[in-house]
């Protein structure tokens, strides 16, 4: 009775956030990631393909988002994404802030959804950009560590007190597998704590 009481006061459940989240990946490409110099390249690899496989165990729509790429060709995604989603169409950004792209912008608000759960390199500028242009528009902002990578320790680190100080949450794969899953009788939970226990 008191747990029942406490969800009606307030507490949110994992339906909340399956329900409200969609998921940005930000220039996740050959010739950024290298870049990252807080994360190596496996591990976020790994965290990139834990949160792709959360995206797909709980019908989390995915956007992808790239910048052109050295050659000023297409970008070459990193494997991960497409390895558990499948073939990706990935937007193309020429601005640094998500949000200041029309098409980006537009199928982040077709979704409906008001929870941003963000990855990418690098954390300064792809990943802080929409953060905070995001939070100040009234969304939720989760900034999911282990999926991204910054330029270097001391710069990532000032990108993360800012975000902080703007209301973002920081947060990791099992943090946000946990949450997700909440309770070990749904369906989905096992796979999420699946996810849990390999990041």
């Amino acid at each position: 009775m008191q747990l029942k009481n406490m969800r009606n006061n307030g507490m949110k459940s994992n339906d909340d956030l399956s329900a409200s989240a969609l998921v940005l990946f930000a220039d996740l490409q050959d010739g950024i990631v290298e870049r990252a110099r807080t994360i190596d390249r496996a591990a976020l690899g790994r965290g990139v393909d834990a949160l792709a496989q959360l995206a797909k165990i709980f019908a989390l729509p995915v956007i992808v988002t790239t910048v052109p790429g050295q050659d000023g060709g297409p970008a070459r995604l990193i494997p991960e994404i497409e390895a558990v989603l499948g073939a990706v169409t990935p937007l193309q950004r020429f601005t640094t802030d998500s949000f200041d792209n029309d098409a980006i912008r537009a199928a982040i608000e077709a979704t409906g959804r008001r929870t941003l759960l963000i990855a990418g390199v690098s954390t300064e500028v792809a990943v802080q950009r929409p953060s905070l242009t995001a939070a100040r528009n009234g969304y939720t902002v989760h900034v999911v560590l282990d999926a991204c990578g910054g330029i270097s320790e001391r710069s990532e680190r000032a990108s993360l007190a800012r975000l902080t100080q703007a209301g973002v949450i920081l947060t990791s794969i099992p943090s946000l597998a946990g949450e997700l899953a909440a309770d070990f009788r749904q369906p989905n939970a096992q796979a999420a704590i699946g996810v849990l226990m390999g990041s």
